[in-house]
């Protein structure tokens, strides 16, 4: 099974989605694409099997992944201070992984009815639900 993680800014929430898969899911295979080189260098940091970077990276990647995990900006086209493409959106909303997006009020993308949370509770979650899909 192939997780593909999309982080980007400082790559912290990559991080620590990328070392809690590897930890819980030692045999699942991790990818990181980080739409700068930053994210994506925390991201190989925390253990991923293979890494890149860029908006060809998320293309190739989606077409890849089983699952696809980041934050919900990733299927927001200029989201994240501008760092996700059109095409990148695209490419996660049309892909046939499943998507976990995680719920993070940044960036002028405020997602109504969800409480703030912490980090470590929004990985846990999106840990929960990677687990379901997982596929030794």
């Amino acid at each position: 099974m192939n997780i593909l993680i999309i982080d980007s800014q400082g790559g912290g929430m990559g991080r620590q989605l990328v070392s809690a898969v590897k930890e819980q899911l030692p045999h699942a295979h991790v990818t990181a694409v980080g739409t700068n080189s930053t994210a994506t260098a925390a991201m190989l940091k925390a253990g991923a099997d293979a890494a890149a970077t860029g908006e060809n990276a998320v293309i190739v990647g989606c077409r890849k992944a089983d699952v696809i995990v980041g934050p919900i900006g990733i299927v927001i086209a200029d989201a994240l201070y501008g760092e996700v493409t059109p095409a990148m959106a695209v490419a996660v909303g049309q892909s046939q992984a499943k998507r976990i997006l995680i719920p993070v009020n940044h960036c002028d993308n405020i997602i109504a009815g969800v409480a703030e949370q912490s980090m470590g509770s929004l990985v846990e979650s999106a840990l929960t639900h990677i687990k379901s899909y997982y596929k030794s």
